[in-house]
């Protein structure tokens, strides 16, 4: 081989590298802008058929979702240490939604040393504010708003990994402005895989380690002695367990049964 074929050869080799590299960055950016918090009739389409294949019904009503609290359908979604819920009316979710709430606030707090707000979780058909949209998935429980913090370093780690959660198929996140907020529906069989993923266990183990406490809701004549003596628990674990300062409650009351006592 002369030396001008060598050299023609390399020349090649180095356009060929490059375009292998262009092509690289362009599907780069174009995966990056397919991603986006923008929200779209696409984006709805994709929320409410996997409401259909993950088999969620869409809840009426208020005595409806107690049902789907007492079957152990939704869980109950309290304050913890990394996340807090402002004004939520209904304070339960599908609970791969509260695994996403633990470990997203988790994490939130780590970058950013503040607590996640969550700002809304599972609302009825008969509950849905004006300007929600009719095909909103929150009235299955797969749903979740989170308050979209000042502009600054927070907001974009949050944004970052909602987009980033987006790319792994496990939900869609979309940026809504009255209030300002972040909507997002959860796909939870595909999320627990990917928590699967990144930890190692297994979904079975992951969704038996999925808090389930069960809830009651207190009905007239209820004292907290009668409602230990039902789940074989005492007054004062029910106190601790939410924050209760005295015996009293009212009908209506909606409470955390200490784990371990069903």
């Amino acid at each position: 081989m002369t030396a001008l074929m060598k050299r023609q050869r390399r020349g090649r080799r180095a356009v060929a590298a490059i375009a292998i590299a262009v092509v690289g960055v362009f599907a780069l950016v174009v995966d990056v802008e397919a991603q986006s918090l923008r929200g779209s009739g696409a984006s709805l389409d994709r929320q409410n058929r996997q409401a259909v294949q993950h088999d969620f019904s869409y809840l009426r009503d208020a005595n409806q979702v107690q049902r789907f609290v007492d079957a152990g359908l939704l869980v109950p979604v309290y304050d913890g240490a990394d996340y807090w819920l402002k004004a939520v009316s209904f304070p339960v979710a599908r609970p791969a939604v509260k695994l996403l709430i633990q470990r997203l606030g988790s994490q939130y707090r780590a970058a950013c040393g503040k607590r996640l707000v969550v700002t809304s979780l599972t609302r009825p058909l008969a509950d849905q504010p004006r300007n929600a949209s009719r095909r909103s998935v929150h009235p299955t429980g797969m749903a979740l708003d989170l308050r979209r913090p000042l502009p600054g370093p927070c907001r974009t780690w949050l944004e970052d990994t909602l987009l980033y959660l987006e790319g792994q198929g496990v939900l869609e996140a979309t940026r809504e402005t009255s209030p300002a907020h972040y909507h997002i529906a959860l796909y939870p069989q595909q999320y627990v895989a990917h928590v699967s993923r990144l930890t190692g266990l297994s979904t079975g183990a992951i969704t038996a380690s999925m808090d389930t406490e069960a809830t009651y809701t207190v009905k007239r004549q209820d004292t907290l002695w009668r409602i230990s003596r039902r789940y074989d628990t005492t007054p004062k674990a029910i106190q601790q367990a939410n924050g209760l300062r005295s015996t009293e409650i009212y009908p209506g009351q909606l409470l955390k049964i200490p784990s371990g006592h069903r």
